[in-house]
């Protein structure tokens, strides 16, 4: 059996950790930097709690695809930690783990983490350029 490979990006944000934190709860604004373009999210729902909702609806250039998960852990401005499923999955039944840490540094500055767990195996590239190209388009949404 292949053991589940772990996605690690870090990235230097251009706000503070609460004004970083706040886009990943900001349904507008993750429809403009969430997944890599020219995918794009058409539709989010979040219920901001322990046990609440993530989805978004996603148009990966023509396939409609759906990403599901749970809120687990949300304490603002540090951490972020939700499931993560995706409609397009070879098992879609899969159920991955977002971390995302936001930690002060410098002035005015976040550095960002993201660690995604118990991906399926033949998904880690995917996810890897995914989040590194996710990270840059939030950098650039937050310096508008």
């Amino acid at each position: 059996m292949t053991e589940a490979p772990t996605v690690r990006v870090q990235r230097l944000m251009p706000a503070p950790p609460d004004e970083v934190f706040d886009e990943w709860l900001d349904p507008e604004s993750l429809k403009e930097w969430m997944c890599p373009h020219p995918t794009r999210v058409v539709d989010v729902q979040l219920d901001a709690r322990v046990g609440g909702i993530v989805r978004f609806d996603v148009d990966h250039v023509g396939e409609q695809v759906l990403i599901t998960g749970q809120f687990l852990e949300i304490d603002r401005p540090q951490l972020l930690r939700f499931t993560w499923s995706t409609s397009n999955w070879a098992d879609p039944t899969i159920v991955s783990v977002v971390e995302v840490t936001f930690a002060p540094a410098g002035d005015d500055e976040t550095l960002m983490s993201i660690e995604h767990t118990q991906l399926p195996p033949t998904e880690f590239q995917n996810f890897h350029s995914g989040w590194t190209l996710t990270f840059d388009q939030l950098a650039a949404t937050i310096r508008r």
